[in-house]
């Protein structure tokens, strides 16, 4: 662990060179969500982003949505990150550490490998006749070749979007097609499990249903001699990945482009309708993830050999996060395939130690993953320190869903201790929409069970009633009341930013409203607040007047050795008393027999009240989840009310899309 924490270095700089001192963090962060231009601009200093041109001001409007940026200002998302390739490189740090199920150890990328396979990728782009503004789309795994390529877009000013190869053609057709992009980097298939799934097939679709696609660019990962040239057709070339990234490409440097310049679009789950397309600035995506190195204390290879992992595809935000630690000069560590090991189909049962021996073998000292990841490794009684040695490992971090209080315990149980104390723990909560996190962690504070440790700098989160009034230690909608460089500088194709507005400030005109249950925690005695994420505020569970998230609910059930996995959802009806049905996977062979309901009725009558017990509970094979492994609460809420399937629910944007027949055919025969 690095002796002195970012965020202490941060306060010393803001003594020495803003004459600012905070006694407590939570005096800090009033300050940071007050003085915006103050705020934001220490950290454009501090991390020494750089410009050719002066900005003519911090910030010149402090409205939502519509605050400009940094005016006058030009970045580079890759300037900054490939900035750091000289030091590191001589330090001897490699840039990216990777690995898959098909390799034995993890290889290293150098960083002037990197820069070099960045610049030819680049130079290829321009010489197809990319310029910025144009959309580059890629369907593409959680590997070097897409960093590559992320990069090499975003350093010609062009705009980049990527789909995981797990998509299926109408989820990638509903994101790429609002878009119109004009190149398509895409793979053949991916090995998931112990099994290879070809992607050709949905590739011949996806291309079928993009009209403005003028280049391919295909990467033969899974099969090395597939052909190039069945992706050329009237209009549009076809290229090879490898290609692409050979050669020298002399002395190059990405373009200066504004500070609002689009960098990417990320997409909304995407669960019942078409996906938002979010776009995000090169600026403002920078400051918030650097920002997000002194929350994850996150510091350069070169000052402590800094290894990050946080295990994602590439269709789910925290790739983007993970990406970001090249911003900071960290390595980044990539594993691309199934954190389960081999799945049912291949007849072997799950290993949820393969991402602990990754973490081993590449010497990884920041470990990320979704919260569901650490329930499964108690539920299979994993011991991670038995899996490899995982002496280099400092910190763990958990987003997603909420981490229950049990996992909590588990990770401090069988995870390293650091300097004779439990790891440092560090669950966060954000979202896609914005590329960042409202609440997450701190090292110089205490952790407690159940909290992530305090309110982001520059991010003026609160719980508000449902009248706008702000509220502390009680349940309320997370809103933020000021502005943050990394919201969305609108979505494509949105006149009048209507769909902009109707997704985020329908509730509190001009304040940010999440979508999040929260609850601020306050901690007087280390001068801070914490926060505790309860769920989707759309899938609340009202029961006799009293609301609560779905989440609490879930923490009294799935810590019953029993049950894997579970889905609460609470059908209100005019005139009517509410039905709130439970939904549980249970371990296999197991069966919903009369004494295991009541165990759960009781659990949640001692965990939560009387009146939270479920009106009925069953047993089901998996519970339906988006590509980001989110529970589908409201889908099934509304299939149970009586909709239409194809009204509320996408399959191609499900991770199982299997599990939702069930509850189809259940809701059928529970209508009128």
């Amino acid at each position: 662990m690095s002796a002195t924490p970012r965020m202490t270095l941060y306060q010393a700089w803001l003594r020495e060179h803003r004459s600012l001192s905070f006694d407590t963090y939570e005096a800090l962060w009033n300050w940071s969500t007050t003085d915006l231009h103050g705020f934001w601009s220490s950290i454009w200093d501090y991390f020494d982003v750089q410009s050719p041109t002066l900005y003519r001001t911090v910030l010149e409007s402090a409205v939502m949505p519509g605050a400009v940026w940094f005016p006058g200002a030009q970045v580079n998302y890759a300037a900054q990150a490939l900035r750091h390739a000289a030091a590191a490189h001589a330090a001897g740090h490699p840039a990216i550490v990777f690995q898959n199920e098909r390799m034995a150890a993890p290889v290293e990328t150098s960083w002037p490998e990197l820069c070099r396979q960045v610049g030819a990728f680049a130079a290829r782009l321009q010489a197809c006749g990319v310029v910025p503004g144009d959309r580059v789309c890629a369907y593409l795994p959680n590997t070097p070749h897409t960093i590559v390529a992320f990069l090499a877009v975003a350093s010609v000013g062009a705009v980049w979007s990527v789909c995981s190869p797990d998509m299926g053609p109408v989820a990638v057709l509903d994101r790429f097609r609002q878009i119109e992009p004009k190149v398509l980097v895409a793979v053949d298939g991916q090995v998931w499990g112990g099994v290879a799934h070809d992607r050709r097939p949905v590739l011949r679709e996806v291309l079928a249903g993009l009209p403005s696609v003028q280049q391919v660019v295909f990467l033969a990962d899974v099969d090395p001699v597939a052909s190039t040239r069945e992706w050329a057709a009237p209009g549009r070339q076809a290229h090879a990945f490898a290609d692409w990234v050979a050669g020298d490409p002399g002395p190059w440097a990405p373009a200066w482009v504004p500070f609002d310049h689009p960098l990417w679009i990320v997409y909304s789950s995407g669960t019942t309708g078409l996906p938002k397309p979010i776009v995000h600035g090169h600026g403002g995506i920078m400051l918030e993830l650097l920002k997000g190195t002194l929350h994850n204390d996150i510091a350069p290879a070169v000052q402590t050999g800094e290894r990050f992992h946080w295990f994602s595809s590439t269709g789910w935000i925290m790739w983007n996060a993970q990406v970001s630690a090249l911003l900071g000069g960290a390595t980044i560590c990539l594993f691309d395939g199934n954190p389960g090991g081999p799945v049912a189909s291949t007849g072997q049962p799950a290993d949820w130690g393969v991402l602990w021996r990754f973490a081993g073998a590449a010497g990884v000292t920041w470990f990320g993953a979704g919260a569901a990841f650490y329930a499964s490794c108690l539920k299979a009684g994993v011991q991670p320190m038995q899996q490899a040695d995982l002496g280099r490992l400092r910190a763990i971090g958990a987003t997603g869903s909420p981490l229950s209080d049990e996992c909590y315990q588990w990770i401090w149980d069988h995870c390293p201790k650091v300097d004779g104390q439990d790891i440092w723990l560090n669950p966060i909560s954000g979202g896609t929409d914005f590329a960042g996190a409202f609440v997450a962690g701190n090292r110089t504070l205490p952790v407690t069970r159940g909290e992530m440790q305090c309110r982001c700098l520059g991010a003026a989160v609160q719980a508000f009633s449902e009248d706008g009034q702000p509220l502390m230690n009680e349940v309320g909608e997370l809103v933020c009341t000021q502005p943050m460089p990394s919201m969305p500088l609108y979505f494509w194709n949105d006149p009048g930013n209507r769909r902009y507005i109707d997704s985020y400030f329908d509730m509190y005109p001009g304040i940010w409203r999440h979508g999040d249950w929260i609850r601020i925690v306050p901690h007087p005695e280390s001068g801070s607040s914490g926060a505790i994420i309860y769920g989707r505020s759309d899938a609340t569970i009202n029961r006799h007047g009293i609301r609560m998230g779905t989440a609490e609910l879930y923490r009294a059930v799935e810590v019953q050795p029993e049950v894997l996995d579970s889905l609460v959802v609470d059908l209100e009806y005019l005139g009517r008393e509410s039905w709130m049905p439970l939904f549980v996977v249970l371990r296999e062979g197991l069966a919903l027999d009369e004494p295991l309901l009541q165990r759960l009725r009781q659990a949640i009558r001692q965990g939560l009240s009387a009146r939270h017990v479920p009106n009925d509970i069953y047993q089901v094979a998996a519970i339906p989840r988006t590509l980001s492994g989110k529970k589908m609460e409201l889908p099934v809420k509304k299939l149970m009310m009586g909709a239409a399937p194809e009204k509320v629910l996408n399959r191609d944007a499900m991770a199982n899309a299997e599990a939702i027949d069930w509850f189809i055919e259940f809701a059928r025969r529970r209508a009128p």
